[in-house]
């Protein structure tokens, strides 16, 4: 998995049956610079600039629940903090 950030949408009439139930958004790998944007079908229902975790190649595809999609990366979930140092419980 991949700590990303949703920087947009992306639009699609046409698409395969097995993502035509997911939106597919674009995604940024963070801490990277120069990081290209990656399409991701939105499993957690997850909005512009949030954070989220994000799975790729047959961990998306059987996060999709269907392990023949189409998906080769699926944002699995939302982050609520990040770089929080670890404590001893």
């Amino acid at each position: 998995m991949k700590l990303c950030k949703v920087v947009g949408a992306v639009v699609s009439t046409i698409k395969k049956a097995d993502l035509k139930e997911h939106r597919l958004l674009l995604v940024r790998e963070l801490g990277k610079r120069s990081a290209e944007a990656i399409v991701a079908v939105d499993l957690v229902g997850a909005g512009a600039g949030q954070e989220v975790l994000v799975t790729f190649g047959t961990a998306a595809r059987v996060a999709t629940g269907n392990p023949s999609s189409s998906a080769d990366a699926a944002i699995v979930g939302l982050v609520d903090e990040d770089g929080s140092p670890l404590t001893a419980r």
